[in-house]
């Protein structure tokens, strides 16, 4: 009889028989492992104001700058070289849209919880709630916040935390509802055993499959979005470089024929939503049931 394969071992497999799968996670690896070691394995710093000549000022790609350093991808308007801003910039753009993801997860999963299990009042305020959040597009809440609070990582972060919390409330909710109805929860209840206990060991593990794949969907969305505020100029400040403002410093020089202090860091930008994406996609495959072979 065969052996039934671990939930690690059959996402390994399931990744393993998907070309398109496998690539997205390897470069989903380079990225992660790109912007961790940004200060390792930039040729430069290109924030640091002694490392930087006006003579090298938007050098295409290729070029050699005064201090002898290649600028494989060029370099920008203040001389700083395209490829470690790249990388210091891909440090940023991932803490902002894992630390948002990973705080509206836990809001969400506890005002998902929360709903379904008291009901009643509870579960009216908070799907109201929900409601009126997701009535509105999530980057008119991220601008208006952010209108508000000011420039800064933290600010965009939490900007972010109340766009996205709403998507799990809502996904948990409707899971655990199911999930309340069942025997098991009844058989825990005639036990008297306590709300708390119920939640975080019966109703919380089989919400968690579901809300996995949101999650990771949602970090490449907050990607997105943050490099979005960011190019608008209301995101992270110049001081912490996002891909996204990356992008905004070569605008100004498209018309003039230097694309490449924009076009990399783009290229940069999608190559890691895409990448998050893929990866997202066969997670969904191998926790939902009834897409498994």
């Amino acid at each position: 009889m065969q052996r039934e394969l671990t939930p690690l071992q059959r996402i390994a497999t399931d990744f393993g028989e998907s070309r398109l799968a496998l690539a997205g996670l390897a470069l989903l690896v380079l990225v992660v492992l790109a912007a961790s070691f940004a200060p390792l394995i930039s040729p430069q710093d290109p924030y640091d104001l002694a490392q930087l000549d006006v003579l090298d000022s938007r050098l295409p790609p290729g070029s050699t700058s005064v201090s002898g350093l290649t600028f494989w991808l060029g370099s920008d308007g203040q001389g700083r070289d395209i490829l470690s801003g790249i990388f210091y910039g891909l440090r940023i753009s991932l803490m902002v849209g894992a630390a948002s993801t990973l705080c509206a997860l836990v809001i969400g999963l506890a005002m998902g919880l929360a709903a379904a299990y008291f009901g009643g009042r509870t579960d009216g305020v908070i799907m109201r709630l929900v409601d009126i959040q997701l009535s509105f597009p999530s980057i008119l809440i991220a601008l208006v916040l952010l209108a508000v609070l000011g420039q800064g990582t933290g600010k965009t972060i939490f900007a972010l935390v109340m766009v996205q919390w709403a998507y799990y409330a809502r996904t948990v909710r409707a899971t655990a509802i199911v999930e309340r109805a069942k025997e098991y929860i009844e058989a825990a209840r005639c036990l008297a055993l306590s709300p708390a206990r119920i939640v975080f060991r019966h109703l919380l593990p089989n919400c968690l499959p579901p809300l996995i794949v949101i999650a990771t969907v949602q970090v490449a969305a907050a990607v997105a979005l943050e490099a979005t505020l960011s190019y608008l100029g209301i995101g992270v400040p110049i001081t912490e470089p996002s891909l996204g403002l990356l992008i905004k410093n070569g605008f100004d020089y498209m018309l003039s024929g230097k694309y490449w202090i924009s076009f990399f860091p783009g290229i940069a930008l999608v190559l890691t939503i895409v990448s998050i994406n893929l990866v997202a996609d066969q997670l969904r495959d191998v926790l939902n049931p009834r897409l498994q072979k």
